[in-house]
């Protein structure tokens, strides 16, 4: 009784942060200006611009996820092959900047990559041609990449961390090379991180607006900038909601893969 009495303020906080606002996202986004039901809010991501907007972003977050996973796969292989020392340290490494607050991370990339920035400042003076990447898409999935990278490096490494060094060696004994040993052995064991990782970096990057709006300079609108701009700007919020649902199915599918494919738990990060 006394446990179930020391979880009341995290449900407080649930009740106050999450299921209100949700139901009150669900009531504006099925409703109208004057309360009555619709599914007109819904429907509209059908809408040239919003389909623009919302496969951009599946296409960016899809480049993004696949650059995290050729990146972290390699070096979580790297982290589980180093000392325990070795090992901690660095994973405090890739840990630390999740620390700092994500929109002074982000800030950090528009100074440095924008055309007076750091970056051109110093090719200028090798006498070398400017970059030209910000308010681009790929300045969109640098900062994708950057910001979620150490969300698909913690569950993949969590998930290669937990396969018994035996299975591998029985493996090398049986006559598999090194190739056949990955693709056989560690990736198939390691897939439950993989996944989760998967879902860890393609939900987030999907839905953010933070990212574009600094790098790409407000000139390339994900699905998440059309929304914050109809609650912030146009003040709809009934069209706001309604998309911000279409989105959540997204979202909702992606966790009951992640579920389905990691029944045990092995790839959840440290």
């Amino acid at each position: 009784m006394n446990r179930k009495w020391m979880s009341t303020p995290y449900l407080v906080w649930s009740i106050a942060f999450i299921i209100i606002p949700l139901c009150m996202v669900f009531y504006y986004g099925f409703t109208d200006k004057t309360g009555a039901f619709t599914l007109a809010n819904i429907i509209a991501i059908t809408m040239e611009e919003h389909m623009k907007a919302l496969w951009l972003s599946m296409l960016l977050s899809f480049i993004s996820t696949i650059i995290c996973i050729l990146l972290a796969y390699p070096l979580a292989l790297i982290l589980c092959n180093l000392s325990v020392n070795q090992n901690s340290f660095l994973v405090l490494i890739f840990i630390l900047p999740m620390w700092m607050n994500f929109l002074l991370r982000t800030l950090a990339w528009q100074t440095l990559l924008e055309k007076t920035g750091v970056i051109n400042s110093i090719l200028t003076s090798l006498h070398l041609p400017p970059l030209t990447i910000i308010n681009t898409p790929y300045a969109i999935i640098l900062g994708m990449v950057y910001n979620f990278l150490p969300f698909m490096v913690l569950p993949i490494y969590n998930s290669l961390s937990k396969i018994d060094p035996n299975v591998v060696n029985a493996a090398r004994d049986l006559g598999a090379n090194s190739i056949q040993t990955f693709f056989k052995v560690i990736f198939p064991l390691s897939l439950p991180g993989v996944i989760s990782g998967i879902t860890m970096v393609f939900v987030p990057a999907l839905t953010t607006f933070v990212i574009s709006n600094l790098l790409g300079g407000s000139k390339i609108l994900l699905i998440g900038n059309v929304i914050e701009q109809e609650f912030t700007q146009t003040n709809n919020w009934n069209l706001g909601s309604g998309l911000s649902i279409v989105l959540m199915i997204f979202i909702i599918i992606s966790i009951i893969i992640s579920t389905i494919t990691d029944k045990d738990g092995e790839g959840s990060s440290l």
